[in-house]
């Protein structure tokens, strides 16, 4: 008998974890991101699991537990959202025009165009199948959070952008903008007055122009094209504070130290792998580095092809008059005036390079996930930020002593010159890449495999519910306390004025006395 009740639990828990049907869906067509959810899903193929998932990018080999709807053609979000003649000209905007011309337009847009496409409509509408998770990026495209109510499943978000400041509320969490700055500014967790008060307006004024303006334009979207599920369909934001788990892309000592609910799980880096043999000409050109190697990539979205001419020209100059070889994620190779010391590849394998020993200096523009991969090989930087959370990222790299940080558009021949030889050349930016890399790797399980873990845990206990937050049934005024604040201040005011009504007679009779004696 005994032996039968194993047995059973054993039935069950494989039931609600191992072999679980997952559905992600992923429609923004960032490759960075991909790169990060990819190796999500692999893991949960190579574990068994069932996965279909909407996505940009099919995989090179079909996989007989992996069901594809393909987003085809790929969405062209640089030509078509984005309000810039340049992104080089974003180094330059401001929050506001950073939501507005940027991140809203490309959010809004890339889920737009997604159901357009026959494939993925057909999928939406027909599709009877039965799952056990909505797998999904936290990354501006919130109507698609409505197939968690299609198919009563709950929800694990991939944060590809680490924290944002509308994930507190989402998880019952008080953000705490004294200490922790906006993603979007260029502070470190360590602000003056003025700049917690800037700090402290950006934060609130997001989240009321996410709540009051970007939000229920995702909401309108999501009622035209789910309209076929029986109504009154949920709204966005209460799918939003149902998701069980975010898997954010962020790690200390990377990120600013803050409080978290256990539903925030910390997982940078988990797209990062043992370094692999180079091709054969890269990986000669790096061998044969008798005086080491820059590496200079701008990750997956900014392109060095379409940098502004006179800037281009300091940076040859100054690669010229180096003893060190360079190799350049440049993705026009026909460039003239190529140094002989500079070799450029419209694609390179940016983890593999950074893992070479002769890479001694990485130019990178701050993202997320190139800084991640410096940081893991510990090769210290120096640091272009163009938008974002770059500027965030640099910072903190800056403050680590493990990069050197130079605003795009005042870029000289001498600073660039400077920056370069500053961290060539001084032993305590490799000395403190080594100390923080030694941080970043050191963790108690891997984090590829605490993402795995956590979405298996979500299975299993049917969303875990014991992780939600009960900040999360409150109203906001309760939630920061302040009908606490206001009952405090009613009480001052009734205890003042009893105290007044008791102390006016006393002085208006003392001052009666002293008139009738005069």
């Amino acid at each position: 008998m005994r032996i039968l009740s194993l047995v059973c639990l054993l039935a069950a828990y494989l039931q609600t974890s191992d072999g679980a049907r997952i559905l992600s869906v992923n429609v923004f067509p960032g490759r960075s991101h991909w790169m990060m959810i990819s190796s999500i899903l692999e893991e949960l193929l190579d574990r068994g699991h069932e996965v279909t998932v909407i996505t940009n990018y099919a995989r090179k080999e079909p996989h007989p537990n992996l069901t594809e709807i393909v987003i085809a053609p790929v969405y062209d979000f640089w030509a078509k959202s984005v309000k810039v003649d340049s992104l080089y000209d974003l180094t330059e905007i401001s929050t506001h025009q950073m939501l507005m011309d940027f991140l809203y337009p490309l959010g809004l847009e890339t889920a737009a165009y997604a159901f357009t496409r026959a494939n993925v409509m057909e999928f939406l509408r027909n599709d009877d199948s039965r799952f056990d998770l909505l797998l999904a990026e936290q990354f501006y495209q919130e109507a698609y959070l409505m197939l968690a109510y299609k198919y009563k499943i709950p929800i694990v978000s991939i944060g590809t952008f680490g924290f944002a400041q509308y994930m507190g509320p989402m998880t019952g969490l008080m953000n705490a903008w004294s200490h922790v700055p906006h993603e979007f500014l260029p502070f470190t967790d360590h602000m003056t007055l003025y700049q917690r008060a800037y700090n402290a307006f950006v934060s609130s004024y997001e989240l009321l122009l996410r709540s009051w303006y970007y939000l229920p334009q995702q909401q309108a979207m999501a009622e035209r094209y789910f309209s076929f599920l029986p109504g009154p369909l949920p709204r966005l934001s209460d799918l939003e504070r149902q998701v069980s788990v975010v898997l954010l892309n962020s790690y200390p000592p990377l990120t600013s130290t803050r409080a978290k609910v256990p539903a925030l799980v910390q997982v940078g880096g988990l797209h990062i792998k043992e370094p692999k043999r180079l091709p054969d000409d890269l990986q000669t050109f790096l061998d044969e580095a008798k005086h080491g190697v820059i590496f200079f990539s701008l990750g997956t979205n900014l392109r060095s092809a379409d940098m502004p001419p006179e800037k281009l020209a300091i940076i040859l100059r100054v690669f010229s008059s180096l003893r060190q070889r360079v190799v350049w994620k440049f993705e026009d190779e026909r460039i003239r005036n190529l140094p002989p010391n500079v070799l450029v590849r419209g694609w390179l394998p940016q983890s593999d390079i950074l893992g070479h020993p002769n890479v001694k200096v990485f130019i990178t523009h701050g993202g997320l996930l190139g800084t991640q991969e410096g940081v893991h090989r510990a090769v210290p930087m120096v640091g272009i930020p163009i938008y974002c959370d770059q500027h965030l990222n640099m910072n903190k790299a800056t403050l680590g002593g493990y990069a050197v940080k130079l605003y795009f558009p005042n870029i000289t021949e001498a600073s660039f010159r400077w920056a370069l030889e500053e961290v060539l050349y001084n032993p305590s930016y490799k000395a403190n890449a080594d100390r923080v890399s030694q941080i970043f790797r050191d963790r108690p399980v891997p984090a590829l495999e605490e993402s795995i873990y956590w979405i298996e845990y979500v299975i299993r206990y049917k969303g875990a519910p014991q992780l939600r937050s009960a900040g999360l049934d409150l109203p906001w005024i309760s939630f920061a306390l302040l009908d606490v604040v206001g009952l405090i201040v009613i009480c001052l005011l009734v205890v003042f004025l009893v105290i007044r009504r008791i102390v006016s007679p006393l002085f208006g009779g003392l001052a009666g006395g002293k008139r009738k004696k005069d």
